[in-house]
């Protein structure tokens, strides 16, 4: 671990803290005002490397072309108690289409939702409803416990959790191109719907390809979040 840090070092850190998503070397440059990305290039991967070897709580994690400073996953269930749960429509509809497709990879999600894709999931790992574990270069996404108990599911299956969106939701294994998902509303955090908040509408369409075949699935259509 380096001695001594460059303050250029310090300052994507500050960056990477205030975003509380992932960024890319061009987004922190621009943040940053500087001329010319090498530095700051070099600088990610040096604060990359201290944390890796600093006894912390965080890490820098590549997502992507991004990166994220983040809590270690071993660390998120710890913060649950003090963090809220707040979803806005686009959070719900990405947290929909993850458990309903899990396991799904993020590059996929990024297809069926947009760049969006990398801040939601980042907000879903830190309420503790999504998990995210490696795979190539990027990352494999399932729901939680949490998740289970928060909208009062006895089990945490993904085929259960499917059954439970069919059921709620009306939707029907393999729907039909064009078919429409009522993604759930955000829940009170004791698990009790209120039928009366309307929801926003999601289209999965066609299931994704499972395994190594769903980075190259095409895209889905989908609606434009709703804001």
């Amino acid at each position: 671990m380096p001695s001594k840090l460059d303050e250029l070092v310090f300052q994507i850190e500050a960056v990477l803290f205030a975003a509380g998503k992932p960024l890319g070397v061009k987004e922190i440059t621009e943040a940053l005002a500087l001329p010319d990305f090498r530095p700051v290039q070099k600088a990610v991967r040096t604060l990359e490397q201290t944390y890796t070897h600093r006894q912390s709580s965080l890490e820098v994690r590549r997502v992507g072309d991004r990166y994220a400073l983040q809590l270690k996953e071993s660390y998120v269930p710890t913060v649950h108690a003090v963090t809220p749960v707040e979803m806005a429509p686009r959070t719900v509809k990405a947290l929909t289409l993850v458990a309903y497709h899990q396991p799904i990879l993020q590059s996929h999600l990024v297809r069926m939702i947009g760049d969006v894709a990398y801040e939601e999931v980042q907000h879903l790992r830190g309420l503790g409803l999504v998990r995210t574990e490696p795979k190539g270069s990027t990352l494999e996404l399932t729901t939680t416990r949490r998740f289970a108990e928060y909208f009062g599911l006895a089990s945490t299956r993904p085929e259960e959790i499917r059954r439970f969106l069919e059921g709620r939701l009306g939707v029907v294994p393999g729907p039909p191109t064009g078919a429409q998902i009522d993604a759930p509303a955000p829940l009170p955090t004791d698990g009790a719907a209120d039928p009366a908040e309307p929801a926003p509408s999601v289209d999965p369409a066609a299931e994704p390809a499972s395994g190594a075949d769903q980075d190259s699935a095409p895209s889905e259509a989908l609606g434009p979040p709703t804001e």
